[in-house]
């Protein structure tokens, strides 16, 4: 119930993790790229990116359109796999009986089930190629338009919130005889090369910037509490099944 708390979807009404928060993401060190989001839930509603070109120290500035939201389908995930393992958990009568230990092991087998997808969505970003990322609708949500030699991509990592800024350059066909397309990937590095629109090109900067999700630490420790709960009880129910199968009459 705590963990599910915390992907409320919105309501009227203030409260849960549903209100809009900006967070800014950035790494120390270097402002090489520095990002302001806002997160309502699942969605990112706004988001302000700056970079500096480290060719000539151009600052690049590219926002969200304002009728644009991009859902993190990780988030997304995570609150169905742990509203079902509520559900596995309600979904019988108030004065239901179970009648065998058996019938508790097989509930709680699901419920964990359940409860490790939700984990592992926000543990295991997607691995994605970089023509997958370029073809991205992520692509069209900026304004101004994000320039062709530039890529970005959304994420969330266990309790943070990341943004990857790739820059391209462009192939000449003298040097496409070395041309060895990159596979799917969480992060990229600089050298990895990709065709795109009849395009090769090759990733020459990576940035990526990250920032603590606070409510999403205190779902990740809730599922895992949850899990050890869960358990427990199978243990138990083992302990006692043994118990009445091999005791003397």
């Amino acid at each position: 119930q705590e963990a599910s708390h915390r992907f409320a979807l919105p309501t009227s009404g203030s409260g849960g993790a549903f209100k809009q928060e900006n967070f800014v993401l950035s790494t120390s060190g270097t402002d090489q790229v520095k990002g302001v989001m806002t997160l309502q839930g699942d969605a990112l509603c706004q988001a302000d990116v700056n970079l500096k070109m480290p060719r000539n120290n151009q600052l690049l500035h590219f926002a969200f359109r304002e009728d644009k939201q991009w859902k993190l389908q990780q988030i997304q995930d995570a609150r169905n796999h742990v509203n079902q393992a509520i559900y596995l958990l309600v979904n019988r009568d108030v004065n239901y009986q179970f009648k065998t230990g058996l019938e508790v092991l097989k509930l709680m087998d699901a419920v964990m089930l359940q409860l490790s997808r939700a984990r592992n969505r926000l543990t295991t970003p997607a691995t994605l190629t970089l023509p997958e990322i370029a073809s991205s609708g992520l692509t069209k949500m900026f304004t101004p338009a994000l320039p062709p030699d530039i890529l970005v991509n959304f994420y969330i990592n266990l309790n943070k919130l990341c943004l990857t800024v790739y820059q391209l350059h462009v192939m000449q066909p003298s040097t496409t005889k070395n041309f060895k397309p990159a596979g799917g990937s969480v992060l990229h590095n600089p050298g990895a090369m990709f065709e795109f629109g009849s395009q090769r090109y090759e990733v020459s900067h990576v940035h990526k910037v990250e920032c603590v999700v606070p409510w999403l630490n205190d779902a990740l420790v809730f599922f895992t509490v949850s899990l050890q709960l869960c358990q427990q009880l199978k243990d138990k129910i083992s302990v006692f099944s043994s118990y009445w199968n091999y005791r003397l009459y």
